[in-house]
């Protein structure tokens, strides 16, 4: 695992990544955190969150995305991975089984993309960032990817 500190949204902007990962609740939000960012700069990204159903707990450990064509011309791809069932912060909402099998789920289908996330789950979710971080880098063992630290 690469550490960069930085904006992860104006960094993807740039093109630096192929693909960014954040994490999202089962009820449709993205109003809080970096999915409220997301949200608000990458509007496919929430689009792709709408067409799922509200509150499905089978999204749990799944993603849908939106692939977004920059400024730049690069293609980016944002991840909407689903690893907490509610919302609201507070902590302990994070599920790591679900965060630990959408990073197996994403290393299969983009095994040769560079992959930037923030730390999903550690945030709002209240998840443990050394768990979490070491889910991520058994997932993405094999791939360029890269945590960004916000600063």
């Amino acid at each position: 695992m690469q550490t960069i500190k930085g904006d992860i949204i104006a960094l993807a902007k740039q093109g630096k990544f192929d693909v960014v990962v954040h994490g999202c609740n089962c009820f449709n939000t993205m109003g809080a955190g970096v999915a409220k960012l997301i949200r608000n700069t990458f509007p496919e990204a929430w689009q792709a969150d709408q067409a799922t159903e509200k509150g499905d707990r089978t999204k749990l450990g799944t993603y849908t995305k939106a692939e977004i064509l920059l400024a730049n011309g690069h293609q980016l791809i944002v991840i909407n991975a689903y690893t907490q069932y509610h919302y609201g912060g507070g902590g302990k909402l994070v599920d790591y089984e679900a965060l630990k099998r959408v990073f197996e789920a994403i290393a299969h289908d983009f095994p040769d993309k560079h992959i930037a996330y923030p730390a999903i789950g550690a945030g709002l979710a209240g998840g443990d960032w050394n768990k979490i971080s070491t889910l991520i880098n058994e997932a993405l063992k094999n791939h360029q990817h890269t945590f960004v630290e916000y600063a």
